[in-house]
């Protein structure tokens, strides 16, 4: 189910309403069952698999806090890890190898004796995410960090809670787990404030997200049709997209969380006003992120290790992040950039350099770190967008060898939807500003009522108005 969907709104306005009326001790199997309906909606024939990433990492939760012996104990993490990610690769991956061995042989000259064949699996929607979540829980019950969850009901909303199910933010059972647990009122401030977090998100996925899709879907469906400048704009379109796409689905989730007395992390701030690669990524997919940082970065030794392991550490952490975002070569070069990139940063910060004591002379410098940061994930977004690998080479060699190249096909922007796209993006801006100088509610509710009010409108009827026609997926359902 899709959240830019009517069914959905018609699913939140049974869900919540139900939800509140039921008993506290009730409330948790029924966030269960609502989202399981709403994962099953589309595809309920994957929904198997979701029930056996619940129970394999319920039951295992309970071996490791009833076991006391450590090869006990190691045992039933085991068994919780093979499974987890024996899904996720079977799924997921088993196709990307079986075209890598089918390669290998054919270099070898063993192409038509060991030839593997494809089996073209349909990706199950949101199980890298919850793959993720369900091994946090496992890590951590065995580290002794979260005690065992013994109710199968509470677990179960947890590790599928629907509005992070498919698309995070990845949340760990202390955080969450806790809040299920929890007695909530409906409290009507609570409710708008989620409302108002939703709206947002919509804007920034119906308005501007999905109206940039169609000029990215057009100019890397044929780079080679495409000039350089075209293949720019595109590209810079794409980072506007992705943000604006994911973030989008992020706000939504946490507003209907919200709405139900339960806060998520936050996952993204205002990550393009990054002065470095570092704190990009202390701002984008933030609960990965740290995903990555706890549970693989830390155990290889984090930065407590020799002056040459250190950046091995920080490579495998990047190769593993690119290959989880998808099955394709592409995704493990945009890591392996951003990996060079989180170097050389390091590297750079440690040069000794005198700073200007001038206050514009500051913020100067400040806004070149910005341009230069922003244009590195730009570059590496060509990666991640392009269809092949071939085509992302295809896309940066043009732009290098043609940079001024002007279009020699329909401009990608008419008048009116070059204004419209303008136009949400200084308004995404300024809602960013905001956003990284406090908070964008509160501003609003510092506001009149009436202007308050009015910019709630303005968003609704720009919504009805200006987004394209037709169901869009968010990008990340992919992953």
């Amino acid at each position: 189910m899709l959240f830019n969907s009517f069914e959905f709104l018609e699913f939140l306005a049974v869900v919540v309403p139900g939800y509140f009326f039921l008993p506290d001790r009730f409330r948790p199997l029924w966030l269960a069952v609502a989202s399981y309906y709403f994962y099953m909606f589309s595809h309920p024939e994957y929904g198997w698999v979701l029930f056996t990433s619940t129970m394999v990492s319920y039951l295992g939760g309970l071996a490791m806090g009833r076991w006391e012996s450590a090869f006990q104990r190691r045992f039933a993490l085991g068994i919780c890890i093979v499974v987890n990610l024996g899904l996720l690769f079977f799924f997921k991956y088993a196709d990307l190898f079986v075209s890598t061995w089918n390669t290998w042989m054919h270099a070898l000259h063993h192409y038509h004796d060991r030839r593997l064949h494809h089996l073209h699996l349909a990706l199950p929607v949101g199980i890298s995410f919850f793959t993720f979540q369900a091994l946090s829980y496992c890590f951590d019950v065995y580290s002794r960090r979260f005690p065992t969850e013994r109710r199968l009901d509470v677990f179960a909303a947890y590790k599928s809670f629907f509005p992070q199910l498919v698309a995070g933010p990845i949340e760990r059972p202390g955080s969450v787990v806790p809040q299920i647990r929890g007695r909530h009122r409906f409290d009507y401030d609570r409710m708008l404030n989620g409302l108002r977090l939703m709206l947002w998100g919509y804007f920034k996925k119906l308005v501007i997200a999905d109206r940039l899709a169609v000029v990215v879907r057009e100019v890397y469906g044929s780079p080679a049709q495409h000039s350089s400048l075209q293949l720019i704009v595109a590209t810079y379109a794409f980072t506007f997209q992705i943000f604006c796409d994911f973030s989008g689905y992020t706000d939504i989730a946490r507003g209907c969380a919200r709405i139900l007395g339960i806060n998520l992390v936050e996952n993204f701030r205002a990550p393009y006003l990054a002065k470095s690669i570092p704190e990009f990524w202390s701002r984008w997919h933030i609960s990965l992120s740290t995903w990555f940082r706890d549970y693989l970065y830390i155990p290889l030794g984090g930065n407590r290790v020799g002056i040459w392991r250190w950046p091995i550490n920080i490579m495998i952490v990047f190769l593993v992040s690119g290959f989880w975002h998808g099955a394709d070569w592409k995704f493990v070069v945009w890591g392996a950039l951003h990996g060079f990139y989180f170097l050389g940063s390091k590297l750079f910060s440690r040069i000794p350099l005198t700073l200007p004591s001038s206050g514009w002379l500051r913020s100067l410098g400040g806004g070149v770190q910005i341009f230069v940061t922003f244009h590195l994930v730009a570059f590496a977004w060509i990666f991640f967008r392009a269809n092949h690998i071939e085509d992302a080479m295809q896309i940066v060699d043009h732009i290098r060898h043609h940079p001024l190249e002007m279009p020699v096909v329909t401009p990608l922007f008419g008048p009116s939807e070059f204004w419209i796209a303008g136009g949400a993006l200084a308004l995404l801006g300024i809602a960013e500003f905001l956003r990284s100088r406090g908070s964008v509610g509160q501003f609003l509710d510092r506001c009149p009522l009436l202007l308050r009010w009015s910019v709630y409108y303005a968003v609704i009827f720009a919504i009805l108005i200006y987004a394209p026609h037709g169901e869009k997926e968010f990008i990340y359902f992919k992953f």
